[in-house]
């Protein structure tokens, strides 16, 4: 059955108000959320090869890094990584320093972006 222009322009003008805002703007919402600073880091974008000491090294030259942890599937038998992980530094200003250091840097052959973690009850 086809639609005649009159119950088109109705059709369009009772729909209309889904196509006013983009699919992904709650998604948008929630990333820019502002997260309080934190004395550990979420590090996203991790390479395969990444282990936990690689990954303290690598975040040691901003502060005094008390654990660095790779976050791998238990699921698989080879503990594959997931591609994040998290740092945890001793103070705030050494995590800062890591962050700002350590975010668009290259690890492993891969980009890497750091961003403080939100607290567990957040999640």
């Amino acid at each position: 059955m086809a639609l005649r222009s009159g119950n088109l322009r109705r059709f369009l003008s009772t729909t209309s108000s889904l196509f006013d805002r983009p699919l992904y703007a709650a998604k948008a919402a929630r990333v820019t959320e502002q997260i309080p600073p934190s004395t550990t880091l979420f590090v996203s974008g991790l390479s395969g090869r990444t282990t936990n000491q690689k990954l303290r090294e690598a975040f040691a030259n901003f502060g005094d890094v008390i654990q660095a942890k790779v976050v791998t599937d238990r699921s698989s038998l080879s503990n594959h990584s997931k591609g994040y992980g998290f740092v945890r530094y001793s103070n705030l200003e050494d995590a800062e320093k890591g962050k700002e250091g350590m975010d668009g840097q290259y690890l492993d052959g891969r980009v890497i972006f750091t961003e403080y973690a939100k607290p567990k009850d957040t999640l």
